[in-house]
C-alpha cells in the first residue's frame, strides 16, 4: 500500500500528541447521547488521559430515539429518557470526560417522502440563531481551546445533525462577541467572551479507513466483515470528505468502546461498530479523523494533533 503524507508525520521524531495536555481544553458537541462515542472517543480519550479537559456537550436527550440493541428490553415501565442519561453517565466515565446537556428536545428522523412535520419545540424546528445562544454560554463558561463538531451535511441527514452543525458554528460566533446576550436552557448566562481558535469538523466514518480494513483482511487471508457494505456502496458516486487531522489514538480504542458498550439500548456489541478485529484495527487504522474548519493560528497541514498551534 502506497504511504501517504500522513505516513511521514507519524515517523517524526517529535510527536507532539505524547506531551502533556495539562491546560488545554477541548470541547466535542453532539446531537444525541451515543454520538460521543462513536464520534471520536478515542481522541478524547487521550487528551484526557493526558491531563486536558474535554467536556461533550450533548444537544438533546435522545427522547424520540428507540432501542436499536435487540439484546436490550427495557422493564416495563421504565422511561427511556432516563435510561439514555444513566447511559451516558457511564459512557462519559469509560472515556474520562464531562459532560453537559444543553437543555434541548430530540426531533427524532421524520421518514417518508416527503418527510412529514418536524415535531413542535423540538430542537431541529428550531431558530439555529437563538438555540445557539444556550451553547454559546457553554462555550464562555468552558473556553475552550478546541471545539469539534458535525459539517454541513451533519455526518448524516438527521435534522439534529443538521441542526448541531449551524448551532455549533453560529455559537463559536456568538462566543466571540462581547456584545452577544446569551443563555438559554440548560446554560449559564454571560461571562467574558471567548474566541475559540480551533474548530474542527469530525470525519468518523471514512470510505478510507474501511476500504483499508477490508484490504487488510482479505490480505490475511480472513473473511471481511466490511465486504458486503462496499459491495452495496460500490455503485454510489463518493466524494471523499477532506481531512487534515489524523490523530493516533488506537491504544484508546478500549476506551471507546466501553463508550459504546455502556450505550446498551443503542450499541448492538455484535453490530457493525464491532465489526473490525481490533488487533486488526489498531495495526491498520489506528487515527481518527478530523477536518480543520476554523484556526485563529497558524497551521501547517497534515496535522496529527488537535492542539498543533496551541501547546
Amino acid at each position: 500500500m502506497a504511504r501517504s503524507f500522513f505516513d511521514a508525520r507519524k515517523d517524526s521524531a517529535v510527536n507532539a500528541m505524547e506531551h502533556s495536555a495539562a491546560g488545554l481544553r477541548l470541547m466535542a458537541v453532539h446531537a444525541h447521547p451515543d454520538d460521543e462515542a462513536s464520534k471520536g472517543a478515542a481522541t478524547m480519550a487521550k487528551y484526557a488521559a493526558q491531563g486536558a479537559r474535554v467536556l461533550v456537550v450533548t444537544m438533546t436527550g435522545g427522547e424520540r430515539g428507540d432501542v436499536l440493541n435487540p439484546g436490550v428490553v427495557l422493564e416495563e415501565g421504565a422511561d427511556l429518557v432516563d435510561v439514555r442519561r444513566l447511559e451516558m453517565e457511564a459512557a462519559a466515565a469509560a472515556l474520562g470526560v464531562e459532560h453537559r446537556w444543553a437543555g434541548f428536545v430530540d426531533s427524532g428522523y421524520p421518514q417518508g417522502d416527503p418527510p412529514p412535520p418536524l415535531p413542535e419545540g423540538c430542537f431541529a424546528s428550531l431558530d439555529p440563531g437563538v438555540a445557539a445562544r444556550t451553547l454559546a454560554a457553554i462555550i464562555r463558561e468552558f473556553r475552550p481551546h478546541v471545539l469539534t463538531t458535525y459539517d454541513p451535511d451533519g455526518g448524516y441527514p438527521h435534522p439534529d445533525h443538521l441542526q448541531t452543525h449551524h448551532v455549533s458554528i453560529e455559537a463559536v460566533f456568538q462566543a466571540g462577541d462581547p456584545d452577544a446576550v446569551l443563555g438559554g436552557a440548560g446554560s449559564v448566562s454571560g461571562g467574558a467572551a471567548w474566541a475559540v481558535p480551533k474548530v474542527y469538523y469530525d470525519r468518523a466514518f471514512s470510505r478510507e479507513r474501511i476500504l483499508a480494513l477490508h484490504a487488510a483482511a482479505e490480505s490475511a487471508g480472513e473473511d471481511s466483515p466490511f465486504a458486503e457494505w462496499l459491495a452495496r456502496e460500490s455503485t454510489r458516486v463518493h466524494r471523499a470528505a477532506p481531512v487534515t487531522t489524523r490523530v493516533e489514538a488506537g491504544d484508546y480504542f478500549a476506551r471507546r468502546d466501553a463508550a459504546l458498550r455502556a450505550h446498551a439500548t443503542q450499541v448492538d456489541p455484535a453490530g457493525w461498530f464491532f465489526a473490525a478485529p481490533r488487533d486488526l484495527e489498531r495495526e491498520v487504522w489506528p487515527w481518527e479523523e478530523f477536518e480543520l474548519a476554523h484556526s485563529t493560528v497558524p497551521v501547517t497541514f497534515p496535522e496529527d494533533d488537535l492542539f498543533a498551534g496551541l501547546r
